[in-house]
């Protein structure tokens, strides 16, 4: 049985986005617990020059979103970021689950040698579908993800393994 490339991608994105959802759900009754306001932890960093909670969110849903339209060969939506809150971080988690859940298996099964170009830098950096996917939009996902996580956890909210990998 082989692994087909909508598989890989927008199933995979979905669950993980769900559970980052749900880790902001537990991140806000930990706040309003606390008497923390939310601002504290949604523009909390680990590292000065490293980006904030809030950031960290819309560039997990970016490369998601990004991901699964440049697989399937369709304009990525443009969302502003300016999300600051729980709420507007769980509301720009489900702009981007709505649009994952518009693009069907059939445009993304037999991308793994489409073209994908990024421009970064202002440099062209060509792939190849699945290195595209595997080499560069999941640890480029992963790593926001993880860093979101890594930042409330930080900051005393109780999470762990099961939170970020959830129920399969």
């Amino acid at each position: 049985m082989t692994l087909s490339m909508y598989q890989a991608s927008a199933p995979r994105f979905v669950h993980l986005l769900k559970n980052l959802s749900a880790i902001l759900d537990k991140a806000k009754a930990h706040a309003e617990a606390k008497k923390i306001d939310e601002l504290v932890l949604t523009s909390s960093r680990l590292y000065p020059d490293m980006y904030p909670l809030a950031r960290q969110v819309q560039i997990a849903c970016d490369s998601a979103k990004g991901a699964v339209a440049r697989l399937a060969g369709v304009d990525v939506p443009k969302h502003e970021d300016t999300e600051k809150t729980f709420d507007e971080l769980k509301a720009r988690i489900e702009k981007t689950l709505a649009f994952i859940a518009t693009v069907k298996a059939a445009q993304v099964d037999g991308s793994e040698e489409k073209e994908v170009v990024l421009k970064i830098g202002g440099k062209d950096l060509p792939f190849k579908g699945m290195a595209y996917l595997l080499g560069f939009a999941w640890p480029n996902f992963f790593f926001h993800l993880t860093t979101a996580y890594n930042i409330l956890r930080h900051n005393g909210v109780e999470l762990g393994k099961r939170d970020f990998v959830g129920n399969p």
